[in-house]
This record gives C-alpha cells, sequence and structure tokens, in this order.
C-alpha cells in the first residue's frame, strides 16, 4: 500500500515513569514520577497491612503502586482537560470514571 506524498509517518514519543516503593512495616508507598519530555508529573499512593493479615509485602507493593497509578491516571486526565479547554474545545462529559469530584 502506498500512500499520499502528504502523510507523513507516526510520531514516536518515548514518556519515562519511574515507580518507588518504600515499605515501612505496616505502611507501603508508591511514588510515581511521569515524564513526558515537556512535563513531570508524580503521584504517591498509599497502602497499610491490617495487623491480623499475614506479612505478605508484594500485596503492599502491588496496593500502593495500583493506587499511584491510578492517580497519576487521574493527573493526566485532568491535563488533556485543561488543555483541551486552552485550546477551545467544545465541553466534554465526564473523561473517565476514574475522575472523582472529591479530588
Amino acid at each position: 500500500m502506498t500512500r499520499p506524498v502528504t502523510s507523513r509517518p507516526p510520531a514516536v514519543k518515548e514518556w519515562r515513569l519511574n515507580l518507588y516503593l518504600s515499605e515501612h512495616d505496616p505502611d507501603t508507598t508508591a511514588r510515581i514520577v511521569l515524564d513526558t519530555g515537556d512535563n513531570v508529573l508524580e503521584s504517591h499512593a498509599e497502602a497499610r497491612r491490617s495487623p491480623y493479615d499475614a506479612d505478605v509485602p508484594d500485596i503492599g507493593d502491588e496496593l500502593a503502586a495500583g493506587r499511584a497509578l491510578i492517580a497519576m491516571g487521574r493527573l493526566l486526565l485532568r491535563a488533556a482537560d485543561g488543555d483541551m479547554k486552552a485550546v477551545g474545545a467544545a465541553e466534554t462529559e465526564d473523561l473517565s470514571p476514574l475522575w472523582l469530584d472529591r479530588e
């Protein structure tokens, strides 16, 4: 298949995401730093083990990391919403159920 001369190849971008986990029993903290090349976003989240639960550090890591990733997703959705409004885009409905009013 040939492409018209006016088409351009797809752009490829690389965003760097670093996830840092720290454990201080019974708490696990996750910190995410996302570098898009143009901006740096950061999110945090925690997980706390109940004193009645078995000590399984992987579970705390997964919970804290998952929560921090959800928080990062919310930050990205808010950034996109602000950017769309800045360029005059029409109002849209909720971007995602991850975007909660209370946050």
